[in-house]
């Protein structure tokens, strides 16, 4: 933590803004994402946010922050867990930066009750197009670009501050892993759990899914104690989702279960062999985690591995279906039931979400968030599959566009950081098309950053 390094980072930052060509389309020039859509090479200097990576304070008083944008959420915990703290909504993914989760989206098992990680944030520092840092609150001059700036993934600025609410937590996690034999039963239960926070007359604090078969599905429902006792450890041989067909209560440390999933990136590592025993016995510790599998990705992006080994074998080349996705909670057995009979992935992950009430002061009460337009006080569940199937020759992308096709039937919408095949007119339709023109021509007029629908759907 400190001001003077995050201030001196500030500054080469706004170097390097001047750096770029006055012709030259804006961008980051750091080498790592989240994303999963390709980008077109930059062959221009880039913004330098590498001295933006780091906690600049925390009043554990007050319960809040002061976080740089690039700050990635494995930093940030380990900022606030001494002070008994942590952030509302933590991602999945260590790697995850806390500015990347604002612009983008953000979402774990605190999201039923705590909404999604920009309804914590209170203001934000933001470098726009026009290389100005202005701070933009629910109520203040920019109150039209803190509301907007969520899903705009960086093509209306930058997120160089913010400042984020925490709540207390306690040091252990315990766990109950509820089976359902049917998707109509997982919802009726997640409905019910959502609106009391309660099951069977015990606190939910934390609550998520993951449904293997039509046949064989669970919720798992944690709740925050100091009791002490065993806990578990899924950082070594014992593979986390596996426990959760295996054991029907589980403890782990606060911090082992913010990072559950990072381990084997939730089931994804199995396509490295990670999950072998043969293999994993021999696997550095070190490397058990989602941002080296990261690096895998990368290589295979690109010199195309996987292809080239399924070409060996006889196969078709695999169409990448990495995608999240958000139904209202009453049409998730319609989409989880269509999409088992439909796209040959599993398992997939469940993830109940409500935007936080009362809205900030300034919002709007029918869609407070314009480029991701969630109702307020409706409930959805992000749903999360991630894996490839084979090509359909002729039609690239065939998969994807059926999957969007099904949720925008569902009155559902889709992250944008993977693969989008959206027609402009669908596009604005479900991404706030005209709020969004209106603030592109507020806070980056002459068009220094790249347009929502180009970097999405086009992957310029």
């Amino acid at each position: 933590m400190g001001g003077q390094a995050f201030d001196q980072g500030v500054s080469t930052l706004l170097a390097s803004y001047r750096a770029i060509p006055p012709n030259a389309t804006v961008r980051l020039a750091k080498k790592t994402s989240n994303l999963f859509r390709k980008r077109a090479a930059n062959p221009h200097p880039g913004l330098d946010v590498s001295g933006l990576d780091r906690v600049i304070s925390v009043d554990p008083d007050a319960r809040t922050a002061d976080v740089a944008g690039m700050c990635t959420y494995e930093n940030l915990v380990a900022a606030t867990l001494p002070y008994g703290l942590a952030p509302l909504v933590v991602p999945q993914l260590k790697t995850i930066t806390l500015g990347g989760a604002v612009t983008g989206l953000g979402i774990e098992s605190t999201s039923f009750r705590s909404g999604l990680p920009h309804e914590s944030v209170s203001e934000i520092d933001i470098l726009t197009g026009d290389g100005e840092i202005i701070t933009a609150t629910p109520t203040n001059e920019h109150a039209d670009l803190f509301f907007g700036f969520p899903n705009s993934y960086g093509t209306l600025g930058y997120s160089v501050r913010l400042r984020i609410e925490l709540e207390p937590v306690k040091p252990y996690v315990a766990l109950r892993h509820v089976r359902f034999t049917s998707i109509a039963e997982l919802q009726a239960a997640m409905e019910t759990i959502v609106t009391d926070q309660t099951h069977d007359g015990e606190r939910v604090d934390y609550l998520d899914g993951v449904v293997f078969s039509a046949n064989e599905s669970y919720l798992t429902l944690g709740r925050q104690t100091d009791e002490e006792g065993p806990v578990s450890d899924y950082t070594g041989m014992d593979i986390y989702y596996r426990s959760v067909q295996n054991k029907t209560t589980d403890r782990l440390t606060i911090h082992d279960y913010l990072w559950r999933w990072d381990t084997d990136w939730f089931w994804c590592s199995r396509a490295f062999g990670a999950q072998n025993p043969k293999i994993r016995r021999w696997w550095p510790k070190r490397y058990l985690r989602s941002s080296f599998y990261w690096k895998l990705i990368g290589l295979d992006q690109r010199y195309d591995i996987g292809d080239r080994l399924n070409a060996r074998k006889g196969l078709p080349a695999g169409e990448r279906v990495v995608q999240d996705i958000e139904v209202p909670i009453e049409r998730t057995t319609d989409y989880v039931e269509w999409f088992l009979a439909n796209i040959p992935i599993e398992p997939i992950w469940l993830c109940p979400l409500r935007l936080r009430e009362p809205a900030l002061p300034g919002s709007d009460p029918v869609r407070p968030w314009p480029l991701y337009p969630l109702e307020p006080q409706r409930t959805y569940v992000n749903v999360g599959f991630w894996s490839a199937v084979p090509v359909t020759p002729g039609d690239p992308g065939h998969t994807n566009k059926i999957i969007e096709r099904k949720v925008a039937e569902l009155d559902g919408h889709k992250s944008l950081y993977s693969e989008s095949f959206y027609e402009p007119e669908e596009f604005d339709e479900l991404y706030g098309g005209e709020s969004y023109r209106l603030l592109k021509k507020r806070y980056d007029p002459r068009g220094r950053l790249l347009d929502l629908y180009a970097k999405a759907v086009k992957r310029q």
